[in-house]
C-alpha cells in the first residue's frame, strides 16, 4: 500500500520525537524519600558514589526548594538514621556560626538555598589551626573526609538550607569541638549545640 506524503512526514516526526526522548529523558522531580533510597543504594560504593547522587539532586536547587517547601524554622531535622548512613535536613539562620568540630566519619553536604562558608582546621596536639576555607553555594556539593575538622557560617541575611549526609550514625559518634577563643579540644556538647539552634530559631521567628 502506498503511503501519502503526509503519513511519511508524520511517521518521521514521531520517530524523531522518540529518538529525542531517549537522548534527553525527562528529569525526575525531586523526592526526599527517593533521595534517601538512592543514597542508601550508593552507600556500599563509598563516599564518592554518595556524593554523585547528592550532586544530581542539588543540580536543580529550585526543584528541591519546591518539593521541600518554604522553611518555617531553623534546625536540624533527621531524615534517615542507620549504623552506616545519616541524612539530615539542616536550616541555618542568617549569620549563624557553628564552632570547629569533627564528625568521626565522612560527610557530604549539598546546598539548595543560600551558602555555607567552611573553615577547615587541623589538630596540633589539643589545639586546632585553620588551614583553608571553602565556600559552598546553591546547587553545590562539598565533601569532607572522616578526620576533617570544620566550622560553619551562614554569611547571608537569609536562611541557608542543606542536605547533610554522613557515612555512619551521626548521633552515636563520640565527637569533639574546639573552644572558639583558645581553640583547645574538648568533648562535643550536644546540648549546647541544640540550644544554639533553639536560640537561632527564636530570633528567626521574632524577625
Amino acid at each position: 500500500m502506498a503511503m501519502s506524503r503526509r503519513t511519511i512526514i508524520a511517521g518521521a516526526a514521531g520517530a524523531a520525537a522518540a529518538t529525542d526522548a531517549k537522548a534527553h529523558p525527562r528529569r525526575r522531580r525531586f523526592d526526599l524519600d527517593r533521595l534517601v533510597e538512592d543514597l542508601r543504594a550508593a552507600r556500599p560504593e563509598g563516599q564518592s558514589a554518595v556524593a554523585a547522587v547528592l550532586a544530581r539532586a542539588m543540580s536543580e536547587p529550585g526543584e528541591v526548594r519546591t518539593a521541600l517547601g518554604e522553611p518555617t524554622q531553623v534546625g536540624v531535622n533527621e531524615v534517615h538514621r542507620s549504623v552506616d548512613l545519616t541524612v539530615l535536613h539542616v536550616i541555618w539562620s542568617p549569620y549563624m556560626v557553628l564552632l570547629p568540630h569533627d564528625h568521626k566519619m565522612w560527610a557530604t553536604i549539598g546546598i539548595y538555598a543560600g551558602r555555607e562558608d567552611n573553615i577547615l582546621w587541623e589538630r596540633d596536639g589539643v589545639v586546632a589551626h585553620a588551614t583553608r576555607a571553602a565556600s559552598v553555594g546553591e546547587g553545590e556539593v562539598f565533601s569532607l573526609p572522616p578526620d576533617a575538622i570544620h566550622s560553619v557560617t551562614n554569611p547571608l541575611r537569609r536562611l541557608t538550607c542543606a542536605i547533610h549526609v554522613y557515612g555512619g550514625d551521626f548521633y552515636a559518634a563520640h565527637r569533639s569541638e574546639w573552644d572558639p577563643e583558645t581553640l583547645r579540644e574538648r568533648p562535643m556538647d550536644f546540648e549546647a549545640t541544640q540550644q544554639l539552634f533553639r536560640e537561632a530559631n527564636e530570633r528567626f521567628r521574632r524577625d
